[in-house]
This record gives structure tokens, C-alpha cells and sequence, in this order.
């Protein structure tokens, strides 16, 4: 049975402006990295691309970037680069060509998709030889004093409101379906330099916070915003906000 556009869940369109302003970037020794490990380096698949954050990178290292997301509104936001062409299309439909691409990203979205069908796809799209990475950050950290809210935020405030699919990513993308011979990665870790505000925009452009919203018509931010506060301290002050990486890669035989 193929994917329709109306089974795509889409947790994110409601807030695309906040996610390309609040979500965070990736470090360039990923890109590096990644790049390092397929055999032509002459175009790469960024699936669920979101706001472009990752296909930007990936266009520092490939000539020819395909970045395609199954949300109008978020590629609409998405940021613009000569080497990268923007399309509407879902991970499991991508309309690219047999064995076309040297490399497929997916970042901080496999978790969403259904996996036996994007799995037929990334043989058919993929070359021999070719890579497939996924990833995604988990645990946001400040200090102990932030990050006692933030846990508070995510575990009690909205335990409910996440959609089952975060599972994967509670548990480190383990338990995730990967039918590739994986590839060991380095540690890599996220890091972003933010005020207060930036850190709530964040939280806003969380699915979860989205759901909360609309299932009580109120936000939850204004629950622990006073506690947030009293932890940071000067909301102006930069402060670096770090999150692990969590990866799978692997090669098409």
C-alpha cells in the first residue's frame, strides 16, 4: 500500500515560522564526517528537511542537494541556497531516481516515518555503496538549575501530549528499526548560544507543547516560565544550551 499525503502526521506545520527561528543547528564535523564516508560525493537526499537546517550544511561538502519535506509550510520556510533544490514530497514517495543519490540524510525525523516503506525507497533511490544517516539531539542542557525545569516541562507538564513515535528518541534510536549494516559513529553533540527567549521559542516548537496548546487552549510554558527564569537569571545573558546526538548511519550494500 503507498503513503498518501493524508497519512502523513504533521506535528509541525502550525509552528514552521518558530521551528526555522528556535530549532537547533548541527555541527560541521557531522557534515564532514558524513561526507567522508561515501564513495562519489556528487548528490545527497535530505529527507524531511524541515527548514533546510541540515541541507545547508550538506551544501558546504555536495554539489547537489535534494532537500525534500512533506510540509508546504515548512519548505516554504526553508532557507534558501543555490545548490539546493526544495521540493514537496513524502520520505516513503520521493520521486527521485533509481540509484541517484550518494547519500540520504534525515535528521531528527525517521522516528516519524513508516519505516518499511521509507526502507524501499532508500534501496531504490540510494547508490551501491551509498549511506544512510539518521539523527536526532536529546537532552537539553544549561546547569543543573535549567535543566531540572526543563525536565519538569517534558516529563510531567507534558507527559501525555508527546506522540508515541518520541519513544525512539527516549531511548536513543535503539530500538529504531535500521535494516542497513550500521556504521560506528563519533560523538558528536549539539551546541547553540541563546537568551531566554530563544530557549522558550524551543520549547514552543516542541510537538508536544503544540498538542498541549491545542488540546487546553493554553500554553504550557506559562507553568514553568517563573521557575525558568529564576534559574537563568539575566534573560538577556547568552548562555550555551548543549544536547547529545544521537546517530545511525549505515551502507546499502
Amino acid at each position: 500500500m503507498s503513503t498518501s499525503q493524508s497519512d502523513f502526521k504533521d506535528y509541525f506545520s502550525r509552528q514552521s515560522a518558530v521551528y526555522r527561528q528556535a530549532r537547533p543547528g548541527y555541527p560541521d564535523e557531522l557534515f564532514s564526517w558524513l561526507y567522508s564516508l561515501v564513495p562519489s560525493a556528487e548528490a545527497v537526499w535530505d529527507c524531511a528537511t524541515g527548514n533546510g537546517q541540515a541541507a545547508v550544511s550538506l551544501a558546504k561538502y555536495f554539489p547537489r542537494v535534494i532537500a525534500t519535506d512533506a510540509s508546504e509550510e515548512q519548505i516554504s520556510n526553508a532557507v534558501p541556497h543555490e545548490r539546493i533544490s526544495y521540493r514537496v514530497a513524502l520520505a516513503e514517495e520521493s520521486g527521485l531516481p533509481d540509484s541517484s543519490v550518494d547519500l540520504i540524510t534525515i535528521a531528527t525525523a525517521l522516528h516519524w516515518f513508516d519505516f518499511d516503506a521509507f526502507y524501499r525507497e532508500v534501496n531504490r533511490v540510494l547508490k551501491p555503496g551509498g549511506v544512510l544517516a539518521a539523527w536526532t539531539y536529546k537532552d537539553t542542557s544549561v546547569d543543573p538549575g535549567v535543566n531540572a525545569v526543563v525536565e519538569r516541562l517534558s516529563d510531567e507538564v507534558l507527559k501525555g501530549y508527546w506522540p508515541k513515535e518520541i519513544r525512539y528518541v527516549a531511548n536513543r534510536y535503539n530500538d529504531l528499526p535500521f535494516p542497513f549494516p550500521t556504521i560506528d559513529p563519533p560523538a558528536f553533540r549539539c551546541s547553540m548560544h541563546w537568551t531566554l527567549d530563544q530557549l522558550v521559542a524551543y520549547f514552543m516548537s516542541w510537538s508536544s507543547t503544540q498538542n498541549y496548546i491545542a488540546a487546553n487552549n493554553s500554553n504550557p510554558l506559562d507553568i514553568v516560565l517563573p521557575d525558568l527564569k529564576k534559574a537563568w537569571g539575566n534573560p538577556d545573558d547568552i548562555r550555551e544550551v548543549t544536547w547529545e546526538l544521537v546517530l545511525k548511519a549505515g551502507r546499502k550494500a
